[in-house]
């Protein structure tokens, strides 16, 4: 006790007992004395904390009726008996607080000699809740240390084990018994010991608790490998604040973190996928497809991505004997500057050696890994060997197949260094799985290349975009596609007729690609042979609408024919649901024709009107398809309107003026394909005799 210490010797009367120490740190003890006849004697400090009453109300006073309610008082005197006879007695007693309320007591009456010899009473008392707080508290930390899977440990100030449940002795290695007076630097030093033991010290210094400090390392229980614990670090403080050593905490987390890692993986694994739908084929343009390829695997997934593809796949027409296994690199990434860029560049063929493991995958489709044993058999060339010596120092490689509507149209080449590691097995899923994307794509740009080829071609055989000389009238035009990728139905010519008068033309079939340029082809030449048997314009409409009805229902054009009489200074002009021409004058006048426009070809309503038009010295003829004028930041009204700001200034070169009307309306690729047709007269008498007898 801290202030006076029991011994045979009884106090002096009229003393208060002190504290005692840890005792009453952890559970209040409550002492106080009596003489023969029940008068208290001594009463400590803990009795006046626990009851209330202070020292100098009880000592020299009865305590029985003080402290014993009334119902209890008969029970206490024959407790009081038996002790005074010589016996111990333990049991549990109400008392009075002295505010009034009832406080149950654990009570132990010890038989205790008071000054004249006789036999008084020792009582040592505490509170029954607070027994039973201190009972629920020794389990509930018993069963903690003993049941928990979680790793639990209480260190002193010198950072040395004074227990250790058996989850931290599995976790450790190392028999609980042995961690005792041990630190962790002796225990486990291969977990980065000294560094935890640092941060512990911090924890004793300062008294904030560290929560959730990861280490990672191998202990005796699993020492072939890394293992990650979550570590907590809490002061253990006295009821005085004073610091006694600190509480650790340990959780396994390792199978959480791999858990974590993977979903982290796999999360990056749809992404890529997702991403592969938005970045690969965003053009059908077959080389940028295969570099979109290269440049998506590299380098989240490997150090190098090499996209062939076979020369037969690449050109039909020529595949021979001379092309059979011959494959054409398109693209190629790698993140390596060491690698050798002339021997990696796009472009070089490559003939496939028999009997190797590339020869093998394009036969069957079917990815393989490459391994440093097939590098002889693919690097054949004598004067390859800085290639050689580069593949030398690879990794992993895996050699892909790019499939397409059950057709092998070449193969991936992807790689990686050897600090990377290799492919694991999810990787080379991913691997195919996009490869296999790419594959489409490739092949798609493959048949629009093939299906654009053709469409030129028949475009180039079916249309001369070469205007000819015709007698008074001085022609330019412009076709301009939609994109570079796309042909259309828009065309526009010009045809002598008897007479030194010449047909104008121009119109727009429906759609776009080889079945609409088809069909305009059809249209150019039905207009021809029609306008060589002098046809006038209605009926030129009338024939051409039979025409295109006898092409299918669903096929459908517009057009406008335009007959110019040199001699009479005029045109006829018939429209078949056509945009109006616009006529400007040498004074800077635009008009457009507000004839009715007739009904599109292939409609078969075939109700065409003629209207005469003077075509004065100078003035301009501008016949165009609805994809000048159309936009999607302007109405008709507003694109007639530009159109008629543009042929302000006649007496510029032809061509000069249809470029600037070009450039004026179409300052960004179109939507729609656009043909423009000029025809001027002639503005001086030496002009009109020179168109007119040429």
């Amino acid at each position: 006790m801290d202030a006076h210490e029991w011994t045979s010797d009884a106090p002096e009367p009229g003393t208060a007992v002190g504290y005692a120490g840890v005792l009453r740190e952890l559970l209040p003890i409550a002492l106080w004395r009596a003489d023969a006849e029940g008068r208290v004697l001594e009463w400590s400090l803990a009795a006046q904390d626990l009851l209330g009453y202070p020292p100098e109300e009880l000592i020299g006073r009865y305590g029985g009726p003080i402290l014993v309610p009334g119902p209890d008082r008969a029970a206490a005197e024959r407790l009081t008996r038996k002790v005074q006879a010589g016996e111990t007695v333990v049991g549990t007693l109400p008392l009075r607080h002295r505010d009034g309320h009832v406080v149950p007591m654990e009570m132990w009456i010890v038989p205790a000699a008071d000054r004249l010899g006789r036999t008084g009473t020792l009582s040592i008392a505490v509170e029954t809740s607070a027994v039973r707080g201190m009972r629920d508290s020794l389990a509930a930390l018993e069963g903690l240390f003993t049941q928990s899977p979680i790793g639990l440990a209480m260190l002193g100030p010198d950072l040395c084990f004074l227990r250790v449940n058996e989850a931290l002795a599995r976790m450790n290695g190392v028999p609980a018994a042995e961690h005792l007076g041990r630190r962790l630097s002796e225990v486990a030093p291969q977990i980065n010991a000294l560094a935890l033991e640092g941060m512990m010290r911090k924890v004793l210094d300062s008294g904030d608790a560290v929560v959730d400090v990861r280490r990672t390392g191998r202990t005796p229980a699993d020492p072939d490998h890394d293992r990650t614990w979550s570590c907590s670090y809490a002061p253990l403080l006295d009821g005085s604040g004073r610091r006694l050593g600190l509480v650790a905490s340990l959780i396994d987390i390792t199978d959480g973190q791999r858990a974590q890692v993977e979903a982290e993986r796999a999360r990056r694994r749809f992404s890529l996928l997702a991403e592969a739908g938005t970045r690969i084929g965003t053009t059908l343009d077959l080389r940028r497809t295969a570099e979109e390829v290269a440049q998506l695997l590299v380098p989240r997934l490997a150090d190098s991505a090499d996209v062939h593809l076979l020369e037969e796949v690449l050109d039909p027409d020529e595949a021979a004997a001379s092309t059979h296994g011959v494959v054409r690199r398109v693209a190629i990434a790698f993140t390596d500057p060491s690698a050798p860029a002339d021997a990696l560049r796009a472009g070089l063929t490559y003939q496939l050696p028999l009997g190797s493991v590339y020869e093998h995958v394009i036969a069957e489709g079917r990815p393989l890994d490459l391994y440093q044993t097939d590098i002889p058999a693919l690097v054949t060339d004598p004067g390859a060997e800085h290639l050689r010596t580069y593949l030398a120092t690879l990794g992993s490689a895996r050699l892909v197949p790019l499939v397409a509507r059950g057709k092998v149209l070449g193969a991936v080449v992807v790689t990686r260094t050897r600090d990377r590691g290799p492919f694991d097995e999810q990787e080379c899923v991913l691997v195919d799985e996009l490869v296999a994307r790419a594959a489409l794509n490739i092949d798609n740009a493959l048949m629009y290349t093939g299906q654009r080829q053709a469409a030129l071609t028949l475009r180039r055989s079916l249309t001369n975009n070469a205007l000819p000389d015709v007698a008074g009238l001085e022609l330019t035009g412009r076709y301009l596609p939609a994109s570079d990728h796309e042909v259309g139905g828009d065309w526009f010519d010009a045809i002598t007729l008897p007479g030194g008068r010449t047909g104008l033309v121009i119109g727009d079939v429906m759609g776009h690609g080889i079945h609409a340029a088809a069909v305009m082809g059809q249209l150019r030449t039905a207009v021809r042979t029609l306008a060589r048997h002098d046809i006038p314009p209605a009926r030129m409409l009338a024939s051409l609408d039979t025409a295109v009805a006898d092409l299918g229902e669903n096929e459908m054009a517009t057009c406008l024919y335009a007959v110019h009489d040199p001699v009479a200074g005029e045109c006829l002009i018939a429209r078949a649901g056509h945009p109006p021409p616009a006529l400007a004058g040498v004074r800077g006048t635009t008009v457009f024709l507000d004839s009715p426009p007739g009904t599109p070809l292939g409609t078969g309503g075939r109700d065409f009107r003629t209207e005469r038009v003077p075509l004065p010295p100078g003035s301009l003829l501008v016949l165009y398809t609805d994809g000048l004028i159309e936009a999607r930041d302007r109405d008709l009204d507003q694109g007639m309107g530009q159109l008629a700001e543009a042929l302000l200034h006649l007496d510029h070169p032809l061509d000069d003026i249809c470029d600037g009307i070009l450039g004026r309306l179409l300052p960004s690729t179109a939507r729609d394909d656009v043909a423009v047709l000029l025809a001027r007269a002639p503005r001086t008498r030496h002009e009109r005799q020179r168109w007119t007898h040429r």
